[in-house]
Protein backbone atom coordinates (compact mmCIF):
# COMPACT_ATOMS: atom_id res chain seq x y z
CA UNK A 1 0.00 0.00 0.00
CA UNK A 2 1.48 3.78 -0.71
CA UNK A 3 1.91 5.16 2.03
CA UNK A 4 3.63 8.90 3.01
CA UNK A 5 4.55 11.35 5.67
CA UNK A 6 3.29 14.75 5.32
CA UNK A 7 4.05 17.59 7.45
CA UNK A 8 1.24 19.85 7.70
CA UNK A 9 0.77 23.10 8.55
CA UNK A 10 3.93 24.22 7.82
CA UNK A 11 6.32 25.45 4.34
CA UNK A 12 8.72 23.62 5.71
CA UNK A 13 9.94 20.21 6.13
CA UNK A 14 10.04 18.56 10.14
CA UNK A 15 8.37 21.33 11.04
CA UNK A 16 4.19 21.36 11.58
CA UNK A 17 2.70 17.76 12.39
CA UNK A 18 3.61 14.82 10.69
CA UNK A 19 0.73 12.37 9.38
CA UNK A 20 0.68 8.87 7.99
CA UNK A 21 -1.03 8.65 4.50
CA UNK A 22 -2.17 5.09 3.64
CA UNK A 23 -3.73 5.86 -0.26
CA UNK A 24 -6.26 1.82 0.33
CA UNK A 25 -7.05 -0.01 -2.53
CA UNK A 26 -8.63 -2.72 -0.81
CA UNK A 27 -11.34 -2.61 2.10
CA UNK A 28 -8.83 -2.85 5.40
CA UNK A 29 -10.37 -4.14 8.82
CA UNK A 30 -10.37 -1.46 11.69
CA UNK A 31 -7.97 -3.14 13.66
CA UNK A 32 -5.76 -3.07 10.92
CA UNK A 33 -5.62 -0.18 10.59
CA UNK A 34 -5.50 0.60 13.99
CA UNK A 35 -2.19 -1.52 13.97
CA UNK A 36 -0.67 0.45 10.76
CA UNK A 37 -1.33 3.82 12.83
CA UNK A 38 -0.21 2.46 15.96
CA UNK A 39 3.21 0.93 13.96
CA UNK A 40 3.39 4.66 12.12
CA UNK A 41 3.50 5.94 15.17
CA UNK A 42 1.86 9.73 14.38
CA UNK A 43 -0.17 11.45 15.78
CA UNK A 44 -2.96 10.63 13.47
CA UNK A 45 -2.86 8.04 10.27
CA UNK A 46 -5.23 9.12 7.01
CA UNK A 47 -6.36 6.17 5.20
CA UNK A 48 -8.01 6.84 2.12
CA UNK A 49 -10.14 5.08 -0.57
CA UNK A 50 -10.83 6.39 -3.73
CA UNK A 51 -14.88 6.66 -4.52
CA UNK A 52 -15.60 8.42 -7.30
CA UNK A 53 -13.98 11.28 -9.57
CA UNK A 54 -12.93 14.00 -7.53
CA UNK A 55 -14.60 12.32 -4.02
CA UNK A 56 -12.88 10.08 -1.33
CA UNK A 57 -13.66 8.47 2.20
CA UNK A 58 -10.94 9.16 4.60
CA UNK A 59 -10.80 7.51 8.25
CA UNK A 60 -8.15 8.80 10.53
CA UNK A 61 -6.33 6.76 13.32
CA UNK A 62 -3.92 7.56 16.14
CA UNK A 63 -1.87 5.17 17.69
CA UNK A 64 -4.86 4.58 20.39
CA UNK A 65 -8.02 5.29 18.69
CA UNK A 66 -9.99 6.09 15.89
CA UNK A 67 -10.75 10.12 15.44
CA UNK A 68 -13.66 11.04 13.76
CA UNK A 69 -11.91 14.00 11.96
CA UNK A 70 -8.38 15.67 12.07
CA UNK A 71 -7.62 18.62 10.51
CA UNK A 72 -3.91 18.13 9.67
CA UNK A 73 -4.04 14.35 8.61
CA UNK A 74 -6.78 16.00 5.96
CA UNK A 75 -4.45 18.46 4.87
CA UNK A 76 -1.95 15.56 4.73
CA UNK A 77 -3.83 13.48 2.60
CA UNK A 78 -4.98 16.19 0.38
CA UNK A 79 -1.17 17.15 -0.96
CA UNK A 80 -1.03 13.80 -1.44
CA UNK A 81 -3.84 13.37 -3.90
CA UNK A 82 -2.77 16.91 -5.33
CA UNK A 83 0.65 15.89 -6.13
CA UNK A 84 -0.22 12.86 -7.34
CA UNK A 85 -3.15 13.80 -9.74
CA UNK A 86 -2.08 17.75 -10.92
CA UNK A 87 -5.63 18.04 -12.53
CA UNK A 88 -7.21 17.95 -9.60
CA UNK A 89 -8.34 21.21 -7.99
CA UNK A 90 -10.86 20.32 -5.67
CA UNK A 91 -11.43 17.14 -3.90
CA UNK A 92 -14.37 15.86 -1.45
CA UNK A 93 -13.24 13.78 1.97
CA UNK A 94 -16.41 11.70 3.27
CA UNK A 95 -15.80 11.08 6.85
CA UNK A 96 -17.08 7.98 9.13
CA UNK A 97 -19.63 10.37 10.56
CA UNK A 98 -20.66 11.72 7.26
CA UNK A 99 -19.47 14.62 7.13
CA UNK A 100 -18.20 16.16 3.09
CA UNK A 101 -15.01 17.70 3.53
CA UNK A 102 -14.32 20.34 0.42
CA UNK A 103 -10.97 21.09 -0.31
CA UNK A 104 -9.08 23.08 -2.68
CA UNK A 105 -5.93 23.97 -3.90
CA UNK A 106 -4.86 27.81 -4.32
CA UNK A 107 -1.08 27.50 -5.67
CA UNK A 108 0.63 25.85 -2.87
CA UNK A 109 -1.58 26.52 -0.22
CA UNK A 110 -4.35 24.06 0.66
CA UNK A 111 -7.86 25.53 1.62
CA UNK A 112 -10.25 23.08 3.93
CA UNK A 113 -13.87 23.74 4.84
CA UNK A 114 -14.90 22.25 8.11
CA UNK A 115 -17.78 22.22 10.75
CA UNK A 116 -18.19 25.37 12.82
CA UNK A 117 -18.28 23.97 16.70
CA UNK A 118 -19.61 26.22 19.73
CA UNK A 119 -18.50 25.88 23.19
CA UNK A 120 -20.13 26.54 26.27
CA UNK A 121 -19.25 27.52 29.99
CA UNK A 122 -16.99 24.67 31.89
CA UNK A 123 -15.47 23.66 35.32
CA UNK A 124 -12.06 22.62 35.09
CA UNK A 125 -10.64 20.49 38.24
CA UNK A 126 -8.06 21.28 40.11
CA UNK A 127 -5.61 18.52 39.79
CA UNK A 128 -6.01 19.12 35.67
CA UNK A 129 -4.52 23.16 36.39
CA UNK A 130 -1.84 21.70 38.39
CA UNK A 131 -0.76 19.49 36.19
CA UNK A 132 -0.63 21.86 33.12
CA UNK A 133 1.12 23.84 35.55
CA UNK A 134 -1.13 26.83 35.62
CA UNK A 135 -2.31 28.61 38.63
CA UNK A 136 -5.06 30.84 37.33
CA UNK A 137 -7.01 31.27 33.76
CA UNK A 138 -9.23 33.57 32.02
CA UNK A 139 -12.02 30.90 30.94
CA UNK A 140 -12.83 27.89 30.77
CA UNK A 141 -15.24 26.28 28.45
CA UNK A 142 -15.88 22.64 26.37
CA UNK A 143 -17.30 21.67 23.19
CA UNK A 144 -18.79 18.67 22.75
CA UNK A 145 -18.67 17.59 19.32
CA UNK A 146 -14.45 16.99 19.92
CA UNK A 147 -15.12 16.24 23.71
CA UNK A 148 -12.32 18.83 24.31
CA UNK A 149 -11.98 21.36 27.15
CA UNK A 150 -10.64 24.79 26.60
CA UNK A 151 -8.35 26.76 28.91
CA UNK A 152 -7.84 30.49 27.89
CA UNK A 153 -5.30 32.18 29.70
CA UNK A 154 -3.60 35.33 30.09
CA UNK A 155 -0.10 35.50 28.43
CA UNK A 156 1.15 33.52 25.23
CA UNK A 157 4.58 33.67 26.86
CA UNK A 158 3.23 31.64 30.00
CA UNK A 159 1.66 29.19 26.90
CA UNK A 160 4.60 28.49 25.06
CA UNK A 161 6.87 27.52 28.31
CA UNK A 162 4.13 25.31 29.55
CA UNK A 163 5.65 21.91 30.44
CA UNK A 164 2.57 19.74 31.83
CA UNK A 165 3.33 16.21 33.94
CA UNK A 166 1.54 14.63 31.61
CA UNK A 167 0.65 10.99 33.89
CA UNK A 168 -0.86 13.76 36.64
CA UNK A 169 -2.75 15.07 33.46
CA UNK A 170 -4.47 11.98 32.60
CA UNK A 171 -5.24 11.15 35.65
CA UNK A 172 -6.89 14.50 36.17
CA UNK A 173 -9.88 13.32 34.20
CA UNK A 174 -11.42 10.96 33.07
CA UNK A 175 -14.12 11.91 30.16
CA UNK A 176 -12.61 14.49 27.77
CA UNK A 177 -10.34 13.21 24.80
CA UNK A 178 -7.89 16.36 25.50
CA UNK A 179 -7.44 19.97 26.72
CA UNK A 180 -6.61 22.94 24.75
CA UNK A 181 -4.82 25.61 26.01
CA UNK A 182 -4.89 29.21 24.15
CA UNK A 183 -4.19 32.74 24.61
CA UNK A 184 -3.70 35.96 22.56
CA UNK A 185 -0.52 35.98 19.90
CA UNK A 186 1.56 39.09 20.72
CA UNK A 187 3.49 38.03 17.51
CA UNK A 188 2.46 40.53 14.92
CA UNK A 189 0.91 38.16 11.77
CA UNK A 190 -1.24 36.14 14.04
CA UNK A 191 -4.08 36.69 16.28
CA UNK A 192 -4.18 33.81 18.78
CA UNK A 193 -2.37 31.03 19.82
CA UNK A 194 -2.60 27.18 21.21
CA UNK A 195 -1.09 24.08 22.39
CA UNK A 196 -3.20 20.55 22.69
CA UNK A 197 -2.46 18.50 25.58
CA UNK A 198 -4.35 14.95 24.82
CA UNK A 199 -2.83 11.74 26.42
CA UNK A 200 -6.30 10.23 26.87
CA UNK A 201 -6.87 9.69 23.04
CA UNK A 202 -3.68 10.14 21.36
CA UNK A 203 0.19 11.60 21.98
CA UNK A 204 1.14 13.44 24.97
CA UNK A 205 0.73 16.72 22.88
CA UNK A 206 0.10 17.30 19.34
CA UNK A 207 2.22 19.56 17.24
CA UNK A 208 -0.82 21.87 15.55
CA UNK A 209 -4.18 20.67 15.31
CA UNK A 210 -6.14 21.46 12.89
CA UNK A 211 -9.50 20.41 14.39
CA UNK A 212 -9.25 22.04 17.32
CA UNK A 213 -9.92 25.36 14.90
CA UNK A 214 -13.55 23.96 14.44
CA UNK A 215 -14.21 25.67 18.08
CA UNK A 216 -10.94 28.32 18.41
CA UNK A 217 -12.52 30.09 15.41
CA UNK A 218 -15.52 31.14 16.79
CA UNK A 219 -14.64 31.41 20.03
CA UNK A 220 -11.85 34.39 19.01
CA UNK A 221 -13.51 35.44 16.33
CA UNK A 222 -16.51 36.06 18.98
CA UNK A 223 -13.39 37.81 21.01
CA UNK A 224 -11.74 39.83 18.66
CA UNK A 225 -14.90 40.91 15.90
CA UNK A 226 -13.20 39.28 13.07
CA UNK A 227 -13.90 36.50 10.87
CA UNK A 228 -10.45 35.66 9.49
CA UNK A 229 -7.88 35.82 11.35
CA UNK A 230 -3.81 33.69 11.52
CA UNK A 231 -3.76 30.78 14.06
CA UNK A 232 -0.29 30.06 15.44
CA UNK A 233 0.25 26.78 17.32
CA UNK A 234 3.55 26.82 19.50
CA UNK A 235 4.05 23.69 20.21
CA UNK A 236 8.23 22.79 19.78
CA UNK A 237 7.58 22.21 16.20
CA UNK A 238 5.05 24.98 15.47
CA UNK A 239 2.85 25.46 12.49
CA UNK A 240 0.47 27.72 11.21
CA UNK A 241 -2.53 28.46 9.32
CA UNK A 242 -5.44 31.00 8.49
CA UNK A 243 -8.81 30.46 9.93
CA UNK A 244 -12.05 31.97 8.39
CA UNK A 245 -15.60 32.08 9.89
CA UNK A 246 -17.85 31.57 6.79
CA UNK A 247 -21.10 31.16 8.07
CA UNK A 248 -22.08 29.49 12.01
CA UNK A 249 -21.98 26.44 11.09
CA UNK A 250 -18.85 26.69 8.40
CA UNK A 251 -15.17 27.46 8.87
CA UNK A 252 -11.95 27.50 6.13
CA UNK A 253 -8.84 26.58 7.13
CA UNK A 254 -5.92 26.86 5.17
CA UNK A 255 -2.26 26.44 4.88
CA UNK A 256 0.76 24.42 3.64
CA UNK A 257 2.13 20.98 3.91
CA UNK A 258 5.45 19.18 2.90
CA UNK A 259 5.69 15.50 1.67
CA UNK A 260 8.93 14.23 3.39
CA UNK A 261 8.26 10.24 2.92
CA UNK A 262 6.98 8.05 0.24
CA UNK A 263 7.16 4.21 0.16
CA UNK A 264 5.53 1.21 -0.05
CA UNK A 265 3.55 -0.52 3.95
CA UNK A 266 3.47 -4.47 3.57
CA UNK A 267 0.76 -5.77 4.74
Amino acid sequence: MKTYIVNSFTNEAFKGNPAGVCLATENLATNKMQAIAKELGHSETAFVSHLKENEFAIRYFSPKMEIPLCGHASLAAAKVLFTRNVAFSRLHFKTIEGLDLKIEKENEAIQMNFPCYSTTPFTVPDALLKALGLTTITNCAYNKETNIMLLEIEDCNRLQNLNPDFNALYHSHDTINGVLVTALSNKENYDFESRYFWPWSGTNEDPVTGGTNTFLTPYWAHKLRKTKMNSFQCSSRTGFMQVELLSLNKISIKSEAQIVLEGVLNL
